[in-house]
């Protein structure tokens, strides 16, 4: 049996955590199931391979150069957003 403390912290019993592959850190989620609540356990995400981390990476630093060329072309257009606005509203 578990107590609710007075933060509304739950200890999990030892013996259901070990029953269940529960270890520290992991995330529950707490379903309302009618007239009671149900305690589920969010699947683990499998760790990276070292080829799935790159490609992550490189998709990350594609964007990342996009973003770059997208700037360069807004500074070469020769206005900017504030131009089109002054103090009294939109021109």
């Amino acid at each position: 049996m578990s107590r609710v403390m007075s933060r509304l912290r739950v200890t999990i019993p030892r013996q259901i955590a070990a029953r269940f592959g529960i270890r520290p850190g992991d995330e529950v989620e707490w379903i309302s199931d009618g007239s009671g609540i149900r305690l589920e356990l969010v699947a683990r995400q499998r760790p990276l391979g070292v080829a799935e981390r790159l490609k992550l990476f490189d998709e990350g630093v594609d964007r990342q150069r996009e973003r770059e060329r997208l700037a360069k072309l807004i500074e070469q257009r020769g206005w900017s957003r504030e131009d089109l606005y002054d103090r009294r509203g939109p021109r």
